[in-house]
């Protein structure tokens, strides 16, 4: 029986323990310095908002863990030493495994803005970051929320219901325009500014300002304007959490690097997600991909690997899935923020301004490459099979109303979209 050691646990690393355990009478430890016990990140949000309370957050009751034979240490990881097989933990001191599990997860970006360490500062990633926001906006009345990307429009929408003013300075000429063609992200920003965020577009933070008590209590941005605040969201993306890594002899270079089945270099130690980055290529995907379901996926992965069934991770075609306020966002394959040379589209917008489809696919073969939808639910396990099956731009049109997943008594737009993409086609 060996003992088998998790550092997180988020997503990642919980899936993998279950699944251990499920395949074997392993030892498993699960060690976090960020809360006792597993949560729902994704739904940080909804407590603040006061939808849901900490306790409705946790997927599991408290007695899971005893029940299924998965100690829980609450505790800082300070360095990993492979060669000796252990981890030095900051209240614990030396800590043996015989198989390790990195899923540290990420940390919030932080750019050396001056006074970015004031209080009132912070980002929006674990749940201590939840209860510093709770602390940090008692009785204050303007926010400035920095980065134009989903975990500022979750903090919007947080502060937004507790009647807290809002700025938001997006250094791209429109929302998520890194991301997103300009058409969505044009799109997007309407629909910001319908919910009165005063949205800052091609505005970068330069500096924040401190009161005479070390609370920010205004910003400064790039074209010299002052603007008051009592508290500054910092949601410029994350980075993995691997810090304590240094040192270890573990291979890092954006994240920790794995292989194709989640090793690292160093034997029986293994990476998995927010925290990893592919040594290797999967075609439409990034090498660093920090969403909640590939952390799912890994953890699964991984647990068969370490029960003798060694797994790849192939996670196929990409997907993902959002929501903007009430605007709900899905992506399927690869829709980029540009054209490629061997790429046309079809951009279709309901006249509300709230609802839209675009779809791509290679201009010489036509076959179908991905699709953005806003405000028009869609079935994952279609355009999956579609991606996989490689289906020409034609068949997908000819079968989208199969994909359409809105309730009953939705409206449905299909036959004006298949009507507009049969007439003139918007390319960028």
């Amino acid at each position: 029986m060996k003992h088998i050691v998790i550092i997180g646990n988020g997503i990642s690393g919980i899936t993998a323990a279950r699944h251990i355990r499920k395949r074997s009478d392993h030892k498993i430890t699960v060690i976090s310095a960020e809360t006792e016990h597993f949560f729902s990140r994704t739904a940080l949000m909804y407590v603040y908002m006061g939808h849901m309370t900490y306790q409705n957050i946790k997927p599991y009751e408290d007695r899971f863990w005893k029940k299924n034979r998965i100690d829980l240490i609450k505790d800082y990881v300070e360095r990993v030493e492979p060669s000796a097989k252990k981890l030095v933990l900051k209240e614990k001191g030396d800590f043996s495994y015989d198989t390790l599990i990195i899923a540290s997860g990420s940390k919030s970006n932080k750019f050396g803005w001056p006074g970015q360490d004031l209080n009132g500062v912070q980002g929006l990633y674990s749940y201590p970051d939840l209860e510093r926001m709770e602390e940090n906006t008692k009785g204050i009345n303007h926010t400035v929320i920095v980065g134009g990307g989903l975990i500022g429009i979750e903090m919007a929408e947080m502060l937004l219901t507790r009647s807290i003013g809002v700025t938001f300075l997006v250094r791209e000429p429109e929302f998520w325009s890194n991301i997103l063609p300009k058409q969505e992200a044009n799109l997007i920003s309407r629909h910001v500014r319908s919910h009165h965020v005063d949205l800052r577009l091609t505005t970068e933070l330069k500096e924040i300002v401190s009161d005479d008590g070390g609370r920010v209590k205004a910003i400064v941005t790039n074209t010299g304007e002052t603007i008051a605040c009592q508290f500054v969201g910092l949601t410029v993306g994350v980075s993995p959490n691997i810090d304590f890594l240094k040192g270890s002899g573990i291979e890092t270079k954006r994240g920790v690097l794995v292989n194709e089945f989640l090793e690292t270099n160093v034997s029986d130690v293994y990476a998995l997600g927010d925290c990893v980055e592919r040594k290797y290529e999967l075609p439409g995907r990034r090498t660093v991909e920090q969403v909640w379901y590939t952390g799912r996926m890994m953890g699964e992965v991984a647990a068969q690997t370490i029960c003798d069934e060694k797994t790849k991770y192939e996670p196929g075609p990409w997907f993902n899935s959002a929501k903007f306020f009430d605007i709900e966002y899905q992506t399927y394959g690869n829709v980029g923020n540009e054209l490629k040379p061997n790429e046309s589209d079809f951009y279709w917008e309901h006249a509300s301004g709230t609802k839209c489809v675009h779809l791509v696919w290679d201009k010489a073969t036509r076959q179908f490459i991905g699709l953005n939808t806003f405000g028009i639910r869609m079935r994952h396990e279609k355009f999956d099979q579609w991606l996989r099956e490689k289906r020409s731009i034609d068949f997908v049109m000819d079968h989208l109303s199969e994909a359409n997943f809105d309730p009953e008594f939705f409206d449905r737009h299909e036959d004006e979209i298949r009507s507009q993409f049969g007439g003139v086609i918007v390319t960028r």
